[in-house]
């Protein structure tokens, strides 16, 4: 063991005293680690980890108030998340159609065809589920967007609650659309006329069963059925979850201090030749009532397994598992979005047969 030089150490050093005071220090830290760690551990204001859309919490001691505060901090996306996000930008997505209950199937399919120039694409009777269905739009449902109108027996009112607000139509001259639909009876909640701030002519009218559809003055496209709003409670949110688990792209964003808004637009493709998803959300309000009125929109994919899986990874809920339907066949998926908004995705291939 080597010797020591006490000649060769400087004349204030002092062992014992040195030793005193890391031991003084020593019991101080622990001290403050053990008092931190009982106010985190008691304080009722702690806040459980709870992951969303990939982030976790973490929580901390304010030195100058004692109290506990949390912050969401992002995980970086794995390497499997990614690719999943490229697997979603290059499945073969599109919006197929929305589905809605109506009190009367014959008269709502009269009003759709004679006053907004809609064709009935296809009609069923379904005795064993007590409930009947049309399909009807612009185009053929293997390329174009379109309305599922639902009939449950019996059932002749719906609630279309607070949350949806409306269908888009895109048409050529908004006022003699108008004037027809008065002609047949429909009620006009809007005459037609500019935007505030803009130059797009518009006009709000309501069919049979008090759904609000926009009328807007377009030139000549390949899908006039255009639009479908929903109001959500968290913008942002939404915007994330449907560019992540959709793969839709956020085709434009805008606030509207004068009527208290903001609203984005999402979709699969351009605005003006294709439909999109309107969220809009209305300063200060968080939650809407859904009523039992509207019911979900239809998504092609090309793997309804897949499609559950990033559902589920980027923070929506499975409600239906994904797998054939009985007797159809065809292969879908049901899910809800954070706001509560049902969609469900089918198999791109399996709809084709089923259309046949």
């Amino acid at each position: 063991m080597p010797s020591v030089c006490v000649n060769c150490m400087p004349s204030s050093f002092n062992p014992s005293r040195r030793l005193a005071l890391f031991t003084l220090t020593t019991v101080f830290l622990i001290g403050i680690i053990y008092i931190g760690l009982f106010v985190v551990l008691t304080n009722e204001k702690a806040i459980p980890q709870s992951p969303f859309f990939g982030g976790k919490e973490s929580t901390w001691l304010r030195a100058d108030e004692n109290t506990i505060e949390t912050a969401t901090a992002l995980e970086m996306p794995t390497v499997a998340d990614e690719k999943l996000l490229d697997w979603i930008k290059n499945d073969k997505r599109r919006m197929l159609h929305v589905v809605y209950r109506v009190g009367d199937l014959d008269k709502t399919i009269k009003f759709y065809t004679e006053c907004l120039g809609m064709k009935l694409l296809r009609k069923r009777d379904i005795p064993e589920e007590g409930s009947s269905n049309a399909f009807l739009g612009y185009g053929p449902e293997e390329s174009n967007f379109s309305v599922e109108l639902t009939y449950n027996y019996g059932v002749d009112k719906y609630d279309i609650g607070t949350g949806f607000g409306h269908f888009g139509v895109a048409v050529e001259d908004v006022a003699k659309t108008v004037d027809l639909i008065k002609q047949k009876g429909g009620k006009v909640t809007r005459e037609p006329g500019p935007v505030e701030g803009g130059s797009t002519k518009i006009a709000i009218i309501e069919d049979p069963d008090g759904y609000k559809f926009e009328l807007l003055e377009r030139g000549p496209t390949l899908e006039p059925l255009c639009q479908v709003m929903l109001r959500v409670g968290d913008l942002d949110r939404a915007i994330n979850f449907y560019k992540k688990a959709f793969g839709m792209e956020l085709l434009r964003k805008s606030d509207n201090p004068e009527y208290k808004n903001t609203v984005a637009i999402m979709g699969y493709g351009p605005e003006d030749r294709s439909t999109v998803l309107e969220l809009t959300y209305n300063y200060g309000v968080t939650e809407y009532d859904k009523g039992n009125g509207y019911a979900q929109i239809a998504i092609g994919t090309d793997d309804v397994y897949k499609t559950a899986e990033a559902i589920k990874k980027f923070g929506g809920v499975i409600t239906l598992q994904p797998g054939p339907l009985p007797i159809l066949n065809t292969k879908i998926t049901a899910c809800l979005d954070p706001d509560g908004w049902k969609s469900v995705f089918v198999d791109n291939v399996d709809l084709l047969k089923e259309l046949e």
